[in-house]
């Protein structure tokens, strides 16, 4: 038999990144990191921005864990969120109610939250535009949920599919969430300059009429050919 947990539980003390090393994951996009981070790091398929023109964001993670069908770990993350934090919102991916509506957007981006990331869903979508704070979700839905708890705030989630810690690096923009591990942020951002730097070349090969590139050029080079008849 189980005992009935707290209503909310608050872990604290977590590491967090430096502003500056913030800054320089400003303005990367999610498939550079992905590709940096060797196919890997980027949530779900289905959390998708709400506004795919309000999506752009970087932040440290707030994580939380929201019972199916209850807010009260959402409720205790915006208790604990600092301007600038991305709270993460893991529901066991329940998708019969919301997890997060208009309202809780408002008070949120008054809190100076940068964006709000959960595997579950939100509803109140107009209201939620209006606000003009990233929100990824995913999908709508009208029903509810209710408050009665249990929650957690700040202990490790799996959310879309990621191990996610408070403090890991989470970059959001029209294509989906992609998380960086916090230890991982330096090697990353040297990868990161690696992929960069090979997408320019290839932009410009293309602006320039290329075809086709190398490896493409390889696979058809040794490709079995096979002659009707």
């Amino acid at each position: 038999m189980l005992d009935n947990p707290p209503l909310l539980t608050i872990h604290r003390g977590h590491r967090r990144p430096e502003p500056a090393l913030l800054d320089r994951f400003r303005g990367a996009q999610t498939s550079h990191l992905v590709d940096a981070m060797a196919g890997r790091g980027a949530m779900d398929w289905q959390i998708k921005p709400l506004d795919p023109g309000c999506a752009a964001f970087v932040g440290p993670a707030l994580t939380a864990f929201a019972y199916p069908a209850d807010i009260v770990g959402v409720y205790g993350a915006m208790g604990e969120a600092r301007p600038g934090d991305v709270v993460v919102v893991a529901n066991d991916s329940f998708r019969a109610a919301a997890v997060f509506g208009d309202l809780v957007a408002g008070m949120m981006k008054n809190i100076g939250i940068a964006a709000f990331v959960t595997e579950g869903l939100a509803r109140d979508k107009a209201g939620i535009l209006a606000v003009g704070m990233p929100v990824f979700a995913a999908g709508i839905v009208p029903t509810s949920p209710a408050g009665n708890g249990p929650g957690v705030v700040g202990a490790p989630i799996v959310c879309g599919g990621l191990a996610v810690r408070s403090g890991d690096i989470v970059v959001g923009d029209a294509d989906g969430v992609v998380v960086v591990p916090l230890e991982q942020a330096e090697v990353v951002l040297d990868a990161l300059d690696a992929v960069r730097a090979a997408e320019a070349r290839a932009i410009a090969a293309v602006e320039a009429g290329a075809t086709g590139n190398d490896r493409m050029r390889r696979l058809l080079a040794e490709a079995r050919i096979l002659t009707a008849g």
